[in-house]
């Protein structure tokens, strides 16, 4: 019983850091002044759940961040379970674009949280880069790519998104950018 009443409390608890996560996000990006106890509001949870978790602004700040790069990064093994190696990597592109456009809006938060003396570092981008290996990878196995792209390539291919305001109608500017790339990954494929 006293396991059950435990896994309870974890699940509860995790549900609670999620919910923290998700509304930071939202309001981060809004504005990156909005008041620690009006994200814990909008969370539903007590002052003393939400500094349990996230003690300052900057470890909000910098988990919110490591958390949705974590997730971009987990789609690519999602979505190469589910599609086909192309089609995977042009759908995880356009969750990476709705990455890059909440990120512009944590652009803020993020360099007041790292850049005072005595701060954490910024968080990198390990995962993403990691992700975008995973794919290319399955293109290039299945031919579907030109051979030889590196990761490395491929972001640089992209950075274009980092420039586009995410304030105004972006989609469709992202969608075209975005199939670009595409087209210029798979000219000189093997497979075409």
């Amino acid at each position: 019983m006293q396991q059950k009443k435990e896994a309870s409390l974890r699940s509860d608890a995790l549900r609670n850091r999620e919910r923290i996560l998700d509304v930071a996000l939202a309001e981060l990006t809004c504005s990156t002044d909005v008041p620690l106890s009006a994200i814990a509001r909008k969370a539903g949870v007590g002052q003393a759940t939400f500094y349990r978790n996230f003690p300052s602004r900057e470890a909000l700040v910098l988990e919110v961040y490591r958390h949705e790069t974590q997730q971009v990064a987990d789609a690519a093994a999602q979505l190469l379970r589910t599609r086909e190696p192309e089609r995977a990597l042009r759908e995880w592109m356009d969750r990476l674009a709705q990455f890059a456009m909440a990120k512009a809006g944590l652009a803020d938060a993020i360099r007041q949280a790292t850049s005072a003396p005595g701060s954490a570092a910024k968080p990198g981008h390990q995962p993403v880069t990691r992700a975008a290996e995973l794919l290319l990878h399955a293109n290039e196995e299945a031919g579907t790519i030109r051979p030889g792209v590196t990761a490395d390539d491929f972001l640089l291919a992209i950075a274009g998104l980092w420039q586009i305001d995410p304030h105004g109608d972006w989609q469709p500017r992202v969608s075209r950018l975005l199939d670009l790339v595409m087209d210029g990954l798979r000219a000189g494929a093997p497979g075409r």
